[in-house]
């Protein structure tokens, strides 16, 4: 190239370059970006905070609509973990809501693997089908469910919640495995039998650790799924020592007849949230990753 080509070049890139810096948005746009931006955070937020404001109120302050309690107290939240039947019920949501999750990562990954590596005909259509299922609202299932579990016993146990909850949680979890296993190199599983690894080595060794990033976004989204599953959970129950939190809360009562409990309420329901808050924060840069899996190429 020319020393009159790359001058032409030079000035050639300098101009698309003034022209991108002339297309940014003013000082008065970007302070209109910025304030969408916090309107949006405040009108996510706002509701959760709502929630925390009323766990702190009690007595007659919890009939008042102030954004700030006036008198803050952790009375509430003293009272939910005084009730043997909410510290059950979070006992039975920790075993059903991670069994489930053991169990879909467990079988969804090997049908993902299989979905992403091997070759046969119909692999797109039967992929569909099992994400299709996820489809269905689990009122459709309920009725039936209820009289199947009572006629085979197990109504009122925690199988009888874990298999439904693999019902919705394992298609969702085979389709982003699947998508994620599709972007690992073959190359390296077919290093490690070349090395003398066997095909399940292979996959244990190689092909699970290079994608935690969706193990972790695939569990995470099970956990939290079979975690605020509320209408299985309250049809498939019946008594206290199996009902998972999200249904024991609906059971609370006050002191008098008739009276909502607002305040316990709000207070479990900041409790059983908590939870999901920090396991989303612990690991939030794993899930990026594997949210983010297959979007760019090459």
């Amino acid at each position: 190239m020319s020393t009159a080509e790359v001058t032409q070049e030079r000035v050639a890139s300098r101009a698309r370059v003034r022209e991108k810096a002339g297309r940014r948005p003013g000082r008065g746009g970007q302070i209109l970006v910025w304030v969408g931006v916090l309107l949006t955070i405040v009108f996510c937020l706002f509701p959760f905070y709502w929630i925390i404001n009323t766990s702190l109120k009690t007595g007659s302050e919890l009939s008042t609509g102030h954004v700030f309690p006036h008198h803050p107290s952790v009375d509430n939240y003293t009272s939910i973990f005084k009730n043997a039947d909410f510290t059950t019920a979070l006992k039975t949501s920790a075993i059903v809501a991670g069994s489930s999750t053991i169990i879909a990562l467990t079988i969804g990954s090997f049908a993902a693997y299989a979905l992403a590596r091997l070759r046969f005909k119909f692999k797109f259509l039967i992929l569909a089908i099992i994400l299709s299922t996820t489809t269905f609202p689990p009122i459709a299932i309920a009725a039936p469910l209820f009289k199947l579990w009572t006629d085979i016993g197990f109504y009122n146990t925690y199988q009888g919640l874990i298999l439904p909850f693999l019902t919705f949680v394992l298609p969702l979890t085979i389709y982003i495995l699947t998508s994620f296993f599709q972007e690992i190199p073959k190359d390296l599983e077919e290093a490690a039998l070349v090395d003398g690894a066997t095909r399940f080595q292979a996959f244990r060794k190689i092909v699970i650790p290079l994608a935690a990033p969706g193990m972790v976004t695939a569990g995470l989204l099970a956990f939290i799924f079979a975690w605020n599953e509320f209408l299985l959970s309250i049809t498939l129950t019946s008594s206290a020592h199996r009902r998972p939190v999200s249904a024991a809360i609906a059971f609370f009562t006050g002191s008098q007849q008739f009276q909502i409990p607002l305040g316990t309420i709000a207070a479990a329901t900041v409790t059983i949230t908590v939870p999901l808050i920090v396991l989303v924060i612990i690991f939030q840069k794993r899930i990026v990753a594997g949210l983010t899996a297959g979007a760019v190429k090459g």
